[in-house]
């Protein structure tokens, strides 16, 4: 699944990151590496841009870039 598909409050971890050139080392150097833990803390009310919490800060990304991560979607406990 991808990372645009998580809703609120669901958690996850990235599995890889796709993208081509400039759009995928962006990615990679706002921290979203593989195997990085992610949360999503909340979407915008038009559905777009979503806010995630991960490293210990809060990251807001479109949903257009969001859907070039790969994530592995956290079992509910």
């Amino acid at each position: 699944m991808t990372l645009d598909t998580l809703k609120p409050g669901e958690s996850g971890t990235i599995i890889s990151v796709g993208g081509n050139g400039a759009l995928r080392r962006h990615l990679l150097d706002m921290g979203l590496t593989p195997k990085t833990k992610i949360h999503v803390r909340k979407v915008a009310p038009m559905g777009d841009p979503i806010e995630l919490f991960l490293r210990s800060y809060v990251l807001t990304l479109r949903k257009e870039d969001a859907a070039n991560i790969v994530v592995e979607k956290e079992s509910s406990k």
